[in-house]
């Protein structure tokens, strides 16, 4: 990924995930998070993980930020709740976490994209070419 940023100083990750593209990027989310489970972490702890990353796909590259706040509005469950899924969703590298300025632009807020790493090995499986690097 090239060091480009969006219109909120975001990385260049913020692509949205092109609608053909969804269903590898279900399967490469599913094989990573049901095959390598993380020390002590539950079936269920899986599965949210998985419904979440899930709503971060279909949200990644429109225009707001991807909040705990937003995935709180969204999902329904509490701000541990999607703290504890988000957490192992950055430490398996699916993720990544910054930290941006909030709704009002006044404080900061912790902001979640699909990770530069994951997007392009995506990528690689839907046929983009390969590039050296330079």
């Amino acid at each position: 990924m090239s060091g480009k940023r969006d219109r909120n100083g975001r990385a260049g990750c913020a692509a949205a995930l092109h609608p053909t593209h969804f269903e590898a990027f279900v399967t490469m989310t599913l094989n990573q998070i049901l095959t390598n489970p993380l020390d002590g972490e539950t079936p269920a702890s899986r599965l949210k993980q998985v419904a979440l990353i899930m709503v971060i796909g279909k949200l990644q590259g429109d225009e707001l930020p991807i909040t705990l706040t937003r995935l709180i509005e969204i999902t329904g469950l509490t701000r541990g709740g999607v703290g504890q899924a988000v957490g192992p969703l950055v430490q398996r590298g699916l993720l990544i976490e910054e930290m941006g300025k909030n709704a009002m632009g006044r404080g900061m807020a912790r902001q979640f994209n699909l990770s530069p790493t994951f997007l392009e090995t995506l990528g690689l499986i839907n046929g983009n070419p390969i590039r050296h690097a330079k």
